[in-house]
C-alpha cells in the first residue's frame, strides 16, 4: 500500500473531519457540481461552490438556485461559499443553504472584482473589521453549531494596508470554524506573487484552521507550501484547471493518461450539460488540452461547435490520438477519496 501524502494532516472544521490537506478552491464558472464531485473523487479533501450571491437565493433567483445543486453521497461535507455586502441578506441565504443541504457556510471576503466589491461584498470587507465581526458573530449564531461558518480572505486590499492577522483575530473572536487566505492583496488580484510569508505569520497568530492559497501549479508545490507554512491545508485552484489528478497524485496515485483522461473529459461534459451550456464548457476544454500536441488547433474547433455529439467526437478524436495504449487496454477508475482517511 503506497504512503500517501498528507495522511497525518487531517483537521476538523466544526464537527467535520477534513481527511486530505489538499483541497478545490471555489473559482466561479469552475466549481460547478460536476467537477466538484470529480475533484472529490480524486482525493480533494473539500470541494467549495464557486462564490453564490446571496441576495440571489434570497430572491429565488433560478439560476442561482442552480448552484446549491449537489451530489449528497459525494460532497460530504457540502460547502456553499456565500458573497454579499447586506448581513441580513447573507444571513438569510446561510439559512436557506443549510436547510437545502449546505452543511458549511463559507463567506467569500476576497473576490476582488469591482462588480462585486462595489456592493460592499467580497475583498470590500477585508477594511470593515466592526462590519466582519457582525456578520461572523451573527450568521454562527442563526446558524447554531451545527453548521460551522468559515471565511477566505486576501492579505488586505494593497500593500499599504495588509491587515490579515488582525483581521484574523476578529474572525476567530467571532467564532469563524476555519479561514482561508489567498496571498495576494485586492490590488494585486491574481498578478504578481503570492505572499506565504504572511500566510505563515497569521497561522501563528490564530488557533483556528487556518488554509494557504495562492500559486500552487504542481503537487510538489502544494506539498512545499503545506510543510513550509505549517497551514492545515492548501487550497488548489488554477493549478486543479484541466488537472483534478491533481489531487490524486498528491493522494500517492499516478498521472492520468491520455486514454484516462478522455473518459474524464467526456464524463464531465455530460454531467456539465444537466446543468450548464455547451459553450460554457469551452474554458474546461482549453484547460484540459492545455500542454497538449495540436492543443491549438483543438481549441479552434470547438469553439466552432455547437452540438453535443459534434463536441464528444473532437474530444473522443483529439485524446484518443494522444494515446498509445493498446485499443484493447483500459483503465480502471479509482476513487481515491479514502487514501487519506
Amino acid at each position: 500500500m503506497p504512503a500517501f501524502a498528507g495522511m497525518t494532516n487531517m483537521f476538523y472544521i466544526g464537527k467535520y473531519l477534513i481527511k486530505s490537506p489538499y483541497l478545490l478552491a471555489p473559482m466561479a464558472g469552475v466549481s460547478e457540481m460536476p467537477f466538484r464531485v470529480i475533484a472529490l473523487e480524486m482525493g480533494a479533501g473539500l470541494a467549495t461552490t464557486e462564490l453564490i450571491s446571496a441576495k440571489g437565493i434570497v430572491h429565488q433567483n433560478e439560476r442561482t438556485q442552480r448552484y446549491l445543486k449537489h451530489d449528497p453521497k459525494i460532497e460530504y461535507p457540502f460547502s456553499v461559499q456565500l458573497f454579499g455586502g447586506e448581513e441580513r441578506s447573507m444571513i438569510e441565504a446561510a439559512l436557506y443553504a443549510a436547510k437545502t443541504g449546505a452543511h458549511i457556510i463559507d463567506i467569500n471576503m476576497g473576490c476582488p472584482v469591482k462588480k462585486v466589491t462595489k456592493t460592499g461584498a467580497g475583498s470590500a470587507l477585508l477594511g470593515d473589521q466592526k462590519r466582519v465581526y457582525s456578520l461572523v458573530k451573527n450568521m454562527t449564531q442563526a446558524l447554531g453549531p451545527e453548521i460551522p461558518v468559515t471565511v477566505k480572505v486576501r492579505t488586505g486590499w494593497d500593500s499599504e494596508n495588509i491587515n490579515c492577522i488582525d483581521l484574523g483575530k476578529v474572525l476567530e473572536d467571532a467564532g469563524c470554524a476555519a479561514l482561508a487566505i489567498h496571498g495576494r492583496t485586492r490590488a494585486q488580484g491574481y498578478s504578481g506573487k503570492a505572499n506565504w510569508e504572511i500566510i505563515q505569520k497569521l497561522k501563528q497568530s490564530v488557533q483556528i484552521p487556518i488554509i494557504g492559497n495562492g500559486d500552487i501549479a504542481t503537487p510538489k508545490d502544494a506539498q512545499k507550501r503545506l510543510q513550509e507554512s505549517g497551514c492545515d491545508a492548501v487550497m488548489i485552484g488554477r493549478g486543479a484547471l484541466g488537472n483534478p489528478w491533481i489531487f490524486r497524485e498528491l493522494a500517492g496515485g499516478l498521472k492520468a493518461t491520455p486514454q484516462e483522461k478522455c473518459q474524464i473529459v467526456l464524463r464531465h461534459f455530460e454531467e456539465h450539460l444537466e446543468i450548464n451550456l455547451l459553450k460554457a464548457f469551452r474554458s474546461h476544454l482549453a484547460w484540459y488540452s492545455k500542454g497538449i500536441q495540436n492543443s491549438g488547433a483543438f481549441r479552434e474547433k470547438i469553439m466552432r461547435l455547437d452540438q453535443k455529439e459534434a463536441v464528444k467526437e473532437a474530444i473522443s478524436t483529439f485524446f484518443l490520438e494522444q494515446s498509445q495504449i493498446a485499443e484493447n487496454e483500459t483503465t480502471d477508475f479509482v476513487d481515491y477519496r479514502q487514501a487519506f482517511g
